[in-house]
């Protein structure tokens, strides 16, 4: 009977072990700060960019006019080196990402970058005196537009195509 009076301590240490790794665990949960709030996001300027980009690109560079405050811009960036590409990316109202992306790379390669892999819908809408595809996908939905000087232009994101629109209504090229 030596036996069984060892295994009742390993079992009853092992417990003890257990309660006192609960208890710190939820001490440490009490006192350390946590926030379930998305991370605030910093708006950007981007009008240096835009200004560099308007005069490098060998099309004609778009960017929002009159949007309100509540369109956040969050990022942006001029690649010359990569087909003149412009991106000027945004937080719209409702918290959706909503993405400008302009490029004289090859179309099928630059939409399939931009879109995150959407795919073209039959779906063609008028906006701001240009016609624009729907495309449509796992990710991103997205607007196409080809342009005059073998620019292509995508709004695309995770916002509703009504926001989408809104964007592609307030682009403007100078």
């Amino acid at each position: 009977m030596a036996g069984s009076n060892g295994k009742q301590k390993t079992v009853r240490g092992t417990i003890l072990s257990l309660i006192v790794i609960m208890a710190t665990a939820g001490v440490v949960y009490l006192f350390v700060p946590h926030d379930d709030h998305a991370p605030d996001i910093k708006r950007v300027d981007y009008r240096v960019e835009l200004l560099t980009a308007r005069r490098a690109a060998a099309y004609p560079v778009a960017a929002p006019e009159g949007l309100p405050d509540t369109w956040k811009a969050t990022s942006v960036r001029y690649q010359a080196d990569q087909g003149d590409r412009w991106h000027l990316g945004f937080q719209d109202p409702d918290g959706q990402y909503v993405a400008i992306e302009q490029s004289t790379q090859k179309r099928k390669d630059f939409i399939d970058d931009a879109s995150q892999g959407s795919r073209a819908t039959k779906v063609t809408q008028k906006i701001g005196g240009r016609t624009w595809t729907r495309y449509s996908g796992g990710r991103y939905d997205a607007l196409v537009s080809e342009g005059a000087k073998g620019d292509t232009t995508v709004v695309a994101g995770t916002a509703s195509f009504a926001q989408l629109t809104k964007m592609a209504q307030a682009l403007q090229t100078s």
